[in-house]
């Protein structure tokens, strides 16, 4: 592999997660962030009180994310080699927080939405 294509690394998710769970994924992010979208939108302004409840969820949405690739990549944290491994693991770490922020925040404007 001499490049590092769009394609190739669809093509490494896909084999690494499933076609299945990858492009689920995919939707799941693309609905959630429509819908932060919308509701950022609709607001006119971001709650603080809603943002810092979503805070909270973060080290969940952390746990959870590192959970679900080693669950569903039949991985185990003494199967890390090095500090790529790490990196990698911190990298979906921050990513699952940032999306159970995105999410719960999200959560708690559809459900509450603002009073004017």
């Amino acid at each position: 592999m001499k490049e590092l294509t769009f394609e190739t690394l669809i093509a490494v998710f896909e084999e690494i997660f499933g076609r299945g769970v990858f492009w689920g994924m995919v939707a799941v992010a693309a609905i959630a962030t429509l819908l932060y979208l919308y509701v950022l939108a609709r607001d006119h302004r971001v709650s603080w009180r809603k943002f810092l409840l979503a805070q909270i969820s973060m080290p969940f949405g952390a746990a959870g994310a590192v959970w679900f690739v080693l669950r569903v990549t039949d991985s185990h944290l003494t199967d890390m080699g090095g500090p790529v491994d790490v990196i990698v693991l911190l990298g979906i770490a921050a990513v699952g927080a940032i999306g159970a922020a995105v999410l719960v925040y999200t959560l708690q404007s559809l459900v509450r939405p603002p009073e004017y």
